[in-house]
């Protein structure tokens, strides 16, 4: 039985609450920094020390980010691809999503540097699809007005579509039969011949991510305006710290619950798409071409396509087949046990690569 994405979401708020935490203390650490910084400030009572104290503040807060969102924050979003991809393929939720969700991580990527190479290869190869795909629109280039409306056609392609990488890597969990960066690569041609249906589904993406921005940042910069009116602090440069104060709160409220949802969005209607769709190895040459990031990331998979096109199927379904002769000449696939032709260098089933020893 199929999961909704409001079911699927819900059951997994354990990873929001999390991510928010994250969030909160990305947020305190930042702030005791600037407490630390002010204070230095104010000792040496001088305005040009106050200017390269703040300077200094907004570089360490980016080293914060890095750590808090790039390393922690890619931790958590791997164990909830992998819990929201599998309630997606077996129709249930563990128990216990989080620990659930490391375990596998742990065992699908062995190591968190692995998990790190194809994350980056994933999101390039689909950066560098969606821009092939948004250059179609300049064949209309000689019409009047029509720039802007390009550059507004691949901004909502960029938003709507910036959450389909965690697809192509929840593909990784969802078919786990077979090597990781091969599963990452049919992820991301899954993505390719299914962008036109994932586009139409994420449709309200860029209106709910923009909305949701515009309405929390507000709401946290008044917070913290009325923090420092209770408190006193109205120095000079308080309003431009309550202004960054207010954009670390929103993003950590937007990182923790509206990107999960729209996550959560984007994975149903990608898994509802990937079992069924039929990939061709002419896909994978064309793919080639459009993406060194996904050359890269077939190259590290260890496969190469086939000289000529095949269709296979990316998740083994049950279906009717008229057997094949045995003979002497044929050969046996060892991953599905289909019998193939002798001179085939892929299963026609299940793509495997056949070795001819």
């Amino acid at each position: 039985m199929s999961m909704k994405a409001g079911d699927v979401y819900r059951r997994t708020m354990q990873f929001c609450w999390l991510k928010l935490l994250v969030g909160i203390a990305h947020i305190v650490v930042a702030g005791i920094l600037f407490a630390i910084l002010a204070g230095l400030s104010v000792l040496f009572k001088s305005q040009g020390v106050s200017v390269i104290m703040f300077i200094i503040w907004l570089s360490l807060l980016g080293i914060i980010n890095f750590i808090f969102k790039h390393y922690l924050g890619y931790l958590l979003k791997a164990g909830h691809v992998a819990v929201i991809a599998c309630s997606f393929r077996d129709g249930q939720t563990p128990e216990d999503p989080f620990r659930t969700g490391v375990r596998m991580v742990k065992q699908r990527f062995a190591t968190t540097n692995v998990y790190f190479v194809i994350d980056k290869l994933v999101a390039g190869a689909v950066k560098q699809l969606q821009n092939a795909f948004g250059k179609l629109t300049n064949m209309l280039g000689g019409v009047p007005g029509i720039d802007a409306i390009n550059k507004l056609g691949k901004m909502f392609i960029d938003i709507s579509l910036g959450y389909v990488d965690e697809c192509c890597l929840g593909y990784t969990f969802y078919n786990d039969k077979q090597n990781v960066y091969k599963s990452a690569a049919d992820g991301v041609v899954i993505y390719a011949q299914n962008w036109k249906t994932l586009l139409k589904s994420a449709a309200v993406t860029m209106f709910v991510v923009l909305l949701a921005i515009v309405v929390v940042t507000i709401v946290a910069m008044l917070f913290f305006g009325v923090i420092f009116r209770l408190t006193g602090f109205t120095t000079e440069g308080s309003g431009i710290v309550g202004f960054v104060l207010g954009l670390l709160t929103a993003f950590s409220v937007k990182y923790a619950f509206i990107d999960t949802w729209i996550m959560v969005k984007m994975m149903s209607s990608y898994m509802a798409v990937a079992p069924t769709t039929q990939i061709t190895f002419d896909l994978y040459g064309k793919m080639r071409g459009m993406s060194s990031k996904f050359g890269e990331l077939m190259k590290k998979a260890g496969n190469e396509p086939a000289p000529a096109p095949q269709t296979v199927q990316p998740v083994t379904i049950p279906q009717t087949e008229i057997p094949t002769p045995p003979s002497l000449d044929t050969v046996t696939c060892p991953q599905c046990g289909a019998t193939l032709a002798p001179e085939v260098k892929f299963c026609g089933k299940c793509g495997t690569r056949i070795s001819h020893n």
